[in-house]
């Protein structure tokens, strides 16, 4: 029996093949999705390192729950989920080791925890640039970009319903508008540029 190139199977064939141990369908879920799982670890800024580490964490997850996956075509959608919540656990795990370098804080140098008007002057400076470069935005970036800061708690089934956007589109969509906005931010001095 001759056997199907990988470029003829389905994703739920990909999927079912690869938790059956299939090494060849296994890397055909990689090659797919490696890009995706990449621009999400990098659409949160992270360092080489750190995405790398993220996008291998991803995979192992994957790996654990692979055969527990109820609707492979909602794999892009899990993988991209995935890979936020492992982003968001590594800046968890950096923010609170560099909390004490943050050089806002040490603004004024005052025993009290109330900001002087140095820090206060630069909060409203950096609030204003980024309001400036969110306008830049497509209004389709500017209203998923809101939503999901307004409503962090919510799941990116709320959000679709919300928006009408294919909840497997989301995640890209907010990696893409990020990336715009972090040009943006750059153009305005906000942020140092890639």
């Amino acid at each position: 029996m001759s056997e199907v190139p990988l470029s003829g199977l389905s994703l739920p064939e990909l999927v079912e093949r690869a938790g059956r141990g299939d090494q060849t369908a296994w890397d055909g879920l990689v090659e797919r999705f490696a890009s995706l799982v990449w621009s999400v670890a990098r659409g949160y800024r992270l360092g080489q390192a750190d995405a790398s580490d993220v996008s291998q964490t991803v995979w192992l997850r994957l790996v654990e729950h692979l055969r527990e996956l109820r609707e492979p075509q909602a794999l892009a959608g899990w993988l991209a989920t995935t890979t936020r919540h492992e982003c968001l656990r590594v800046l968890r795990r950096s923010g609170r080791e560099l909390l004490e370098e943050d050089p806002l804080r040490e603004v004024g140098d005052r025993a009290s925890d109330e900001p002087g008007p140095e820090l206060l002057v630069l909060r409203g400076e950096r609030h204003e640039h980024v309001w400036e470069a969110l306008d830049t935005l497509s209004p389709r970036c500017r209203l998923l970009l809101r939503a999901l800061a307004c409503s962090p708690d919510a799941s990116y089934a709320e959000v679709s319903a919300a928006l009408e956007m294919p909840i497997g589109s989301i995640g890209p969509t907010r990696s893409r508008c990020l990336t715009h906005l972090r040009t943006a931010l750059a153009r305005l001095g906000v942020v140092a540029q890639d």
